[in-house]
């Protein structure tokens, strides 16, 4: 039994060698595989069958210039990475969630859901060189708001792992400790945000990352509860809830179309049929909000509240007198 699971062993090890190699060099010949791995031709070629069972594509050429290729194939395989490829993606990662993949959309929310995978394996010897690499790393310009990388990590852990988190948060003039359960972690254009359960406000809520501070992991698991859908949730909050006015409005356009011209983080557009949709927005004054949504260009409709119709009228007749000159324009007086 001993011996048997040796060999097995020292044959998952070999092929994993192979994979290796095959993915270090283009075109590698039966013979030089063979040396590199101490074993004769034909064993390489039953571990090139075992891989090709894994599903990676292994391609055997003949002739001159000929041997074995790894191939693309149509589902991406489970690639074999050395300490320093490893840390290079690690250091790459935590680069784009931080902030920098602010130019490609999806980057970041991407570059962070890979990150999570690789944490999984990634061994303890190579994360503190991870870390070191990743702090002399700058950026500059627009884009999303940046945010510690290793804060990102501890929450995705968090959510992956379903233990408690801890932070600071701001509430009025002072800082509050928040314990909750998070769920999601979800990307804007401009900032990451986390939707996670409030134990002592006993609710949802969603939590800038870049506000947070001294953000800890627990090792206590919880029972995950019915969530929300969390981009959902998120876009609502920061477009309409975090305001003191609300209002909801029937454009009448195709909801493609709206989104294209109104940022996400400034309106909720719902569909609401195949020429017409919902806009929720909220802003410190409905006068604002009504002409963000005037100057979309469409025929709409105000369903809340009731007395943004009579704002409504009030500004219709502010721009009608505005388009008629009642009295002569005084000419310039000279400097």
């Amino acid at each position: 039994m001993g011996a048997a699971s040796g060999d097995e062993r020292g044959t998952t090890e070999r092929v994993l060698t192979l994979l290796g190699l095959l993915q270090q060099r283009r075109v590698w010949t039966g013979p030089e595989l063979a040396v590199r791995l101490g074993v004769t031709p034909r064993t390489v070629r039953r571990d090139v069958e075992r891989l090709r069972t894994l599903g990676y594509p292994v391609h055997a050429g003949q002739g001159v210039g000929g041997g074995y290729q790894l191939g693309p194939g149509q589902d991406l395989p489970p690639l074999l990475l050395d300490d320093e490829e490893a840390i290079a993606t690690a250091v790459s990662l935590l680069a784009g969630a931080g902030g920098a993949g602010g130019a490609v959309v999806g980057a970041g929310d991407a570059a962070l859901r890979a990150l999570t995978k690789l944490d999984r394996v990634l061994p303890i010897r190579l994360r503190h060189e991870v870390r070191a690499l990743s702090g002399s790393v700058e950026f500059f310009g627009g884009g999303r708001a940046p945010v510690d990388p290793e804060v990102l990590m501890t929450l995705a852990r968090a959510c992956r792992d379903e233990v408690e988190a801890g932070f600071g948060y701001p509430s009025g003039d002072e800082i509050r400790r928040r314990r909750v359960e998070p769920h999601r972690l979800v990307a804007s254009d401009r900032r990451w945000y986390l939707l996670a359960y409030d134990l002592d406000r006993d609710d949802w809520r969603s939590f800038r990352v870049d506000r947070m501070s001294g953000v800890s992991a627990r090792t206590w698991r919880f029972r995950p509860r019915e969530a929300p859908d969390a981009a959902a949730y998120v876009q609502e909050g920061v477009a309409s809830r975090v305001y003191p006015h609300q209002a909801r409005f029937l454009v009448h356009a195709p909801a493609d179309t709206v989104r294209a011209q109104i940022p996400a983080s400034a309106a909720v557009v719902r569909r609401r049929g195949s020429g017409v949709c919902e806009v929720l927005s909220g802003g410190g004054d409905l006068d604002f909000v009504l002409m963000r949504v005037l100057l979309l260009g469409h025929d709409f409709e105000v369903l809340d509240p009731p007395e943004l119709g009579d704002r409504c009228r009030a500004l219709a007749e502010r721009l009608l007198s505005a388009g008629v000159a009642t009295s002569p324009v005084p000419d310039a007086e000279e400097p």
